[in-house]
């Protein structure tokens, strides 16, 4: 039986820097950008803000769809997170992470 996956986007604020990844445990993922435990870009950015994320039940369909959205270009992401999430919310904060201020 295969592990579900995630593709996810964080932002550092609305429409500002937007970082693509995918992990097996979105949760912890998410901690860890919080966390900075990430040097490189989202440390720089300071991209902590969950502001969009897609469930799969198979890894290697998550893996797929991550590598494909990495061609997609900066519009067609922040069209995608607005149609979703239209005002840009942390979504983690559902989850009782505390919100990110802008």
């Amino acid at each position: 039986m295969s592990k579900p996956g995630w593709v996810y986007l964080m932002a550092s604020a609305p429409r500002g820097t937007l970082y693509l990844g995918v992990t097996s445990n979105l949760m912890n993922r998410v901690q860890q950008h919080r966390m900075g435990h990430f040097e490189g870009f989202t440390a720089r950015y300071n991209v902590k803000r969950l502001v969009w994320n897609e469930a799969y039940p198979d890894i290697a369909d998550t893996i797929r769809r991550e590598k494909a959205m990495k061609f997609w270009k900066r519009d067609w992401k922040i069209r995608l997170i607005e149609e979703h999430n239209p005002q840009w919310l942390d979504l983690a904060v559902d989850w009782g992470f505390p919100p990110i201020g802008d």
